[in-house]
């Protein structure tokens, strides 16, 4: 359940690209994209922000390869991976005022500017949406409440590839780094604020 949100909190979206969402999901997609337009809006109305997190999944520049390859965020060799695979899913509707973030790793924090724009902000928490639950949603909430931000983790918008990976993060990780609610409870207490 999810009892408060700060004042100053922040809407992450976690790699919501066509590349991705078009991979067989736990959830249904319509049920966890509309749930995510439906927080997108919410944060809109009460003027807080909103970040679009995506993956690059060509790396980092001049890095080196890393022997195990982020798989779930890379086109899947002849499954006729869609040609805008980096393109966000037409649900997920931006503003130019959006704050957008590429990451190359499971953390939307890892060697971006995020903390940086979020600090700028005043932003103190975040609430978490998006795919895949065990990857970069759990790896940037993992940096996130290492950087000391509250973390609130609506469950109806996000999902994973795997059912079980799913369920262990929101079972097993997220209690001991947030609340955990619904994207019903998350509008409810942005209704409620002052």
């Amino acid at each position: 359940m999810v009892t408060a949100l700060d004042a100053r909190t922040a809407l992450v979206l976690i790699d919501l690209q066509q590349g991705i969402v078009s991979r067989p999901l736990a959830h249904p997609r319509e049920q966890v994209l509309g749930n995510v337009a439906r927080l997108v809006a919410a944060f809109r109305e009460h003027h807080l922000p909103v970040v679009v997190v995506t993956v690059d999944p060509s790396g980092a520049a001049g890095r080196k390869p890393p022997r195990v390859q982020l798989s779930f965020n890379r086109p899947p060799s002849g499954t006729g991976a869609p040609t805008d695979f980096l393109a966000l899913a037409p649900e997920i509707v931006t503003r130019p005022d959006d704050i957008f973030i590429t990451k190359h790793t499971w953390s939307a924090f890892y060697k971006t500017p995020l903390d940086d724009q979020l600090h700028s902000l005043e932003v103190t928490g975040i609430v978490l949406a998006g795919i895949s639950t065990s990857m970069g949603v759990e790896g940037t909430a993992r940096s996130a409440s290492e950087r000391g931000y509250n973390l609130t983790f609506p469950s109806d918008a996000m999902t994973d590839l795997v059912p079980l990976a799913h369920e262990n993060s929101i079972e097993r990780i997220f209690p001991r780094l947030g609340e955990i609610g619904t994207t019903d409870e998350v509008i409810a207490l942005l209704a409620d604020r002052k």
